[in-house]
């Protein structure tokens, strides 16, 4: 059985803003474009962290240069 989501990351990636979903131990679940209304729902009322620079998710965003993850949005998801 898959893992609820835990954190949802608006991140650019190449130019494109997107959004990934990851679970408690930060393993990818999805990854969908981030104009989507349901990022707007899923994020309503909810405060992002300004960044995902920290150690942990160093593995989970291989892949994105630390000026995109220094600017990415972390929201920890009500589950």
């Amino acid at each position: 059985m898959q893992q609820p989501a835990k954190y949802l990351v608006v991140i650019d990636s190449g130019g494109e803003m997107i959004a990934r979903m990851f679970d408690a131990s930060r393993k990818l679940l999805v990854d969908f474009d981030a104009s989507s209304s349901e990022v707007a729902v899923m994020t309503q009322g909810l405060v992002a962290q300004r960044s995902a620079i920290d150690p942990a998710w160093d593995k989970a965003l291989r892949g994105h240069s630390a000026v995109e993850r220094s600017q990415a949005e972390v929201y920890t998801l009500d589950v």
